[in-house]
């Protein structure tokens, strides 16, 4: 397998973990820890596993110059990008927060022309409208805002993590570009804790233990583990290989696969309407991705 199909294959694996994370993320909060305390969690954990690892992998030095990158990469993607999401995850529903986030590739696109004077093809941008047309259809089709609290503040904080998020994939790329991703990402997630500690400690340590069940200490183990470790080192890597609008496009995949989820636990059923949106949203995403020839 080369590359390039290995790093698309990672990006999936992103999508499928992300669609997951949304259901249970809604599982622990509010109801057992608030969102500021759970990110303090979900970053303070990461921070191990990224040390951790980081001995085990070739040393490299960072050079003084980057060290302002990788401040900003810290900001952009982890401490304001998971703030604003789980706080606003926690204000509305997944189906909500879920509709907002596939604004993340159109949000890339514009910044990669700005910024990085990428052109803008046509079968992206045609690929992108698929992608979000079937998105859309997908989980907007029969379904109300649910359990959201605070509807409007809670998307508005979701399209605030989309943008944020944008920002940190273009910012990230020269630092993959140079270096090993062991090497900046333990220092991205240590800035980004510290970044975040002022925010989630007196809610963690509001947290009564005793009433928390085993199946929620689980679902947070998930979150730190396999929704932050794992996918961002996927994210990182698959970077090496891929542009950030193609990287972003694959947001889209993370309604299909929560959907897929729900079916899998009787949650949900399969009908015309989701089979239509997958057809979109797979062919969006082939779109943005299809290497043409120039």
């Amino acid at each position: 397998m080369s590359k390039r199909n290995l790093a698309l294959l990672g990006a999936t694996i992103v999508s499928i973990i992300y669609g997951i994370t949304f259901t249970i993320a809604k599982d622990v909060m509010p109801q057992y820890i608030d969102a500021y305390g759970f990110i303090l969690m979900r970053v303070g954990g990461s921070v191990v596993l990224f040390w951790l690892s980081w001995l085990f992998v070739p040393k490299e030095k960072i050079d003084l110059a980057d060290v302002p990158r990788i401040i900003a990469s810290a900001f952009f993607g982890v401490a304001f990008n998971m703030l604003t999401l789980f706080k606003g995850l926690s204000l509305t529903s997944p189906i909500s927060a879920a509709v907002i986030m596939v604004t993340t590739p159109m949000i890339v696109l514009v910044l990669s022309a700005i910024l990085m004077k990428e052109r803008l093809q046509k079968s992206k941008v045609i690929g992108i409208i698929l992608g979000l047309m079937g998105t859309a259809f997908l989980i907007l089709y029969g379904k109300s805002i649910g359990n959201a609290t605070n509807g409007s503040l809670g998307n508005f904080l979701v399209f605030a993590n989309a943008v944020s998020y944008g920002f940190y994939l273009i910012i990230v790329k020269k630092l993959m570009d140079k270096y090993n991703a062991f090497t900046f990402v333990k220092w991205i997630y240590l800035f980004g804790f510290l970044m975040v500690l002022p925010f989630g400690w007196s809610q963690f340590m509001d947290v009564n233990w005793s009433m928390v069940p085993i199946t929620i200490v689980w679902k947070i183990g998930f979150v730190v583990v396999f929704s932050t470790f794992i996918t961002y080192l996927l994210n990182l890597l698959s970077m090496k290989e891929l542009k950030p609008t193609t990287v972003a496009v694959f947001i889209y995949l993370q309604p299909l696969f929560a959907t897929v989820f729900a079916i899998g636990l009787g949650k949900d059923n399969l009908n015309w309407v989701k089979i239509v949106s997958t057809i979109l949203i797979f062919g969006g995403v082939y779109l943005v991705i299809n290497k043409r020839n120039q």
